[in-house]
């Protein structure tokens, strides 16, 4: 924090200790706070020790000068290469340790922090005061895979890994930012840089913020940009053939995978038997030396379960593979903790087999490498490969024809998915009611960003469901640029879908039981070589993700990955009717509702009703509202409605 008026160290010291112990599950090996009365900053950290388990990694860090100061989250997984790279230059530094964090200080102090960002390689987040020049900055990594936020008023500037460390600052007044409540309706997430509580920030992604003073004006600088990274990628396409492509993206998985293999702690890999998760694995296994272990969580619900397609690839890459089969009870046990471990509200229910995965993960090593970001670069979704096609014949349409698109719609979810079992093609598509809904949107919208924003909505329009008129926050814009409609859908999950629900869903879950997940897939080297590749190579034909699949099948036999893609979901509609009814009949309680007037009452029990009757499929709405609600019981008594 940066204090604008003065503050006895005492009094800071205690608000930045309560702040920090909000955040012990993200750092249970050590804690550490510094308070300038000076200059008014204080930084607070909680450590969980994975590189130099020493007290000479202990934050905040000061560089050996004493001009900077850092608290830091993450890693920087080619510190060992930059250290190497200072010492060749001529800086003569007496290394305390051998802990990143002390090779980013260093190298921000003989680099400067812009040319120094340029060469790190990780997932961090972090705040950096410069003693000499007395700025702070606030750093976010390139995809926004480790989280930062901000608050500045007239009490100056605070910042935080997690939304509720602001609460234990005396000085900061937390009130509910309503447009926030509607775009999460919208969306599952709270989307972009705001956050769910007014006047505090997320630091973008690839984003330094400069501040001068505690009430200055904050500016902001791109060190990366997705947006650049697309646009050079499709004007400056990889030159060579589909093998030399092939072999170059296999060389820098492999280089990413190992890069962040290095730990003075255990670590393993989440493996769900898909190709993203099975590439890491085998590229770890290859480079390893003992067997890998891997994790998975197994469904007893039908058409949730991949656990055997993970144990057959694990067996046959020698790993030392370990699964939990979930039942109902175990999945359903997690539910009420959820708004706990997220510190805003978020509706992607594959939350809890990802909170499950981690625990079952935590009770054997401390890092565990995920196949996060596969989809996004490699057109994984199955809108990437149905979406345009659908898009190119209904443009063409006219409006008698969309008028009869619209009316899918007239037949229910669950009428949809039962005539589908009937004919034989249950287990082919998955959810098939819910994709023809999405489908009939078609009818609704006459631009490719509004089709877009629609397969992304889980309330079309959630002003009908909020009490009052707020407009939700839209989803952040880019610059359009020329490509084909697979690839823009692919740059906004890069920009939007990845940050704002994959990478904090895995970041909440994992930090939940202190475990550290690595994200190899998202190595920017990775990312700019798949944006250089033509779509042709990432949809061959009818084959999604064909590249990556490639590479795959150098390691893994083609019949042990070659299936329908099957998400990482559960039942939540299943279970709103039956072992969570109970639960959630008591978060949307008529009462309830109108007392807390935020949402309608009336809009929310007729959708409860009719889902509960059995007219459709509601249970993404119904998530939002009740994960929204979870998150509302947990948190208001810290928050102004």
């Amino acid at each position: 924090m940066w204090c604008a008026d003065s503050v006895a160290e005492s009094t800071a010291l205690e608000w930045i200790d309560r702040m920090t112990a909000t955040l012990v599950h993200r750092g249970p090996d050590a804690s550490g706070s510094f308070f300038d009365r000076e200059s008014g900053v204080g930084f607070g950290h909680r450590r969980l020790s994975i590189v130099d388990l020493s007290d000479r990694g202990q934050q905040p860090m000061w560089s050996q000068s004493g001009r900077h100061c850092i608290t830091y989250n993450g890693e920087v997984y080619n510190a060992p290469e930059i250290r190497a790279d200072l010492q060749r230059q001529g800086f003569r530094i007496a290394w305390r340790g051998r802990s990143d964090t002390e090779v980013v200080v260093e190298a921000i102090e003989a680099f400067g922090l812009q040319s120094a960002l340029e060469q790190f390689r990780g997932m961090f987040a972090f705040a950096l005061w410069d003693d000499e020049a007395k700025r702070l900055s606030l750093v976010r990594d390139r995809l926004g895979i480790k989280p930062l936020l901000y608050v500045q008023s007239s009490f100056g500037i605070a910042f935080v890994s997690e939304l509720q460390a602001l609460y234990e600052l005396p000085p900061f007044q937390p009130r509910l930012d309503r447009s926030a409540v509607a775009a999460f309706l919208r969306y599952g997430v709270v989307p972009g840089n705001e956050c769910i509580v007014q006047h505090v920030h997320k630091v973008p992604p690839g984003t330094i913020i400069w501040f001068s003073g505690p009430q200055s004006t904050g500016t902001q600088d791109k060190f990366w940009s997705a947006e650049r990274i697309a646009k050079e990628g499709l004007s400056q396409p990889f030159k060579g053939s589909e093998q030399d492509a092939i072999e170059e993206l296999e060389r820098r998985i492999r280089q990413s995978v190992t890069l962040r293999m290095r730990s003075d702690v255990p670590f393993g890999a989440f493996l769900s038997g898909g190709i993203d998760s099975s590439t890491v694995a085998a590229m770890m296994q290859q480079s390893a030396s003992n067997p890998v272990k891997t994790f998975c969580i197994g469904n007893t619900a039908s058409g949730y379960d991949e656990s055997s397609h993970a144990e057959a690839v694990a067996k046959h890459l020698g790993c030392e593979h370990h699964t939990l089969i979930a039942n109902p009870a175990d999945m359903l046990a997690i539910v009420p903790e959820v708004a706990r471990h997220w510190d805003e509200p978020f509706a992607d229910s594959s939350q809890i087999p990802t909170l499950m995965v981690s625990r079952l993960t935590r009770q054997h090593v401390t890092v565990s490498l995920s196949g996060d970001g596969g989809d996004e670069l490699f057109a994984g979704y199955n809108r990437h490969a149905w979406a345009p096609r659908l898009w190119e014949v209904a443009d063409r349409l006219p409006k008698s024809a969309k008028k009869a698109l619209g009316a899918l719609k007239l037949i229910q979810v669950d009428d949809w998915d039962r005539a589908f079992r009937a004919v034989g093609l249950g287990d082919a598509i998955r959810l098939p009611g819910d994709k023809l809904h999405k489908i009939a949107a078609l009818a609704e919208v006459s631009t490719l960003d509004e089709f877009y924003g629609r397969l992304r909505s889980h309330w079309v329009d959630p002003e009908e469901v909020m009490v009052g008129r707020f407009d939700p926050q839209t989803l952040p814009g880019a610059d359009p640029f020329d490509g084909p409609f697979a690839a823009q859908m692919m740059f906004q999950d890069l920009v939007q879908y990845l940050p704002d629900d994959i990478l904090t869903k895995v970041d909440r879950a994992s930090m939940a039981v202190s475990l550290e997940a690595r994200v190899p897939l998202l190595d920017h080297e990775v990312v700019e070589l798949a944006w250089q590749l033509p779509l042709d190579w990432k949809i061959h034909g009818r084959t999604q993700k064909w590249i990556l699949r490639q590479v795959l099948a150098r390691h893994v036999p083609t019949a042990l990955f070659e299936r329908p893609k099957m998400g990482f979901g559960v039942p939540v509609g299943q279970w709103l009717r039956g072992p969570l009814k109970d639960w959630a009949a008591d978060l949307v309680d008529y009462n309830a509702l109108s007392a807390d007037g935020i949402l309608d009452p009336h809009v929310v029990r007729r959708t409860w009703d009719a889902h509960q009757a059995g007219r459709g499929n509601h249970e993404h709405q119904l998530w939002a509202i009740l994960m929204f609600q979870s998150w509302w019981k947990l948190n208001r008594r810290n928050i102004e409605a």
